[in-house]
């Protein structure tokens, strides 16, 4: 069973049928999509070095643009501790550049959360809540996070987190994926958006 199953419930069969499909990965078996961004865009300019620097460990970029490629692998692995896990490689295909925005999650079923691990070797710490809209539409947000540094994790005051929140569904007429991600921080607003459609290779 994933750790999207696992962590929903009940409440995961009032997905989409689709999505359902989407989240339902067999270890051996990744989900595989490519698509388009229709937008994707940064926070202030000031924040752009460190945004350049985040490249190094394929977590945030950059760059902004509009209609950009993109690709999407989830693949479900078995951690050097056993616990199941999700690898996200998230690729943006820029005209010059290739931009990755990389994660791996787990199951932190006591706490009803999965643990999102940002960049490769982790940066950022994000506990994650899943919903279903009435529509049923998937829906993401963050709550706890932390500044990884190595062994050591810094928890952070909201005040200088950046809130996640995400939308995905399926659009039966264009038979495509459509996400939606922003994060936000409380003082200076927009830090990082996408928002694309995307078609699975072989569902």
């Amino acid at each position: 069973m994933s750790i999207y199953k696992q962590i929903m419930g009940k409440q995961f069969y009032q997905l989409q049928p689709m999505l359902q499909q989407r989240y339902t990965l067999s270890e051996g078996k990744p989900f595989k999509a490519k698509g388009m961004m229709k937008k994707i865009s940064v926070g202030p300019k000031w924040l752009l070095p460190l945004f350049f620097l985040g490249t190094r460990w394929k977590f945030l970029f950059p760059e902004s643009g509009e209609h950009v490629p993109f690709s999407i692998t989830n693949t479900s692995q078995t951690g050097p501790n056993g616990e199941k896990q999700v690898h996200w490689e998230r690729i943006f295909y820029f005209p010059e550049k290739k931009r990755y925005f990389n994660a791996l999650m787990s199951l932190d079923y006591n706490n009803h959360v999965v643990k999102d691990y940002l960049g490769e070797p982790s940066l950022f710490y994000s506990e994650l809540v899943f919903f279903v809209s009435d529509k049923g539409h998937m829906r993401i947000e963050s709550r706890k996070q932390r500044f990884v540094m190595g062994p050591i994790e810094i928890p952070l005051l909201r005040i200088f987190q950046g809130i996640v929140q995400v939308t995905e569904y399926y659009i039966e007429e264009k038979d495509v994926f459509f996400i939606h991600v922003l994060i936000k921080n409380p003082l200076i607003g927009t830090l990082f958006e996408y928002e694309g459609e995307f078609k699975a290779d072989d569902l």
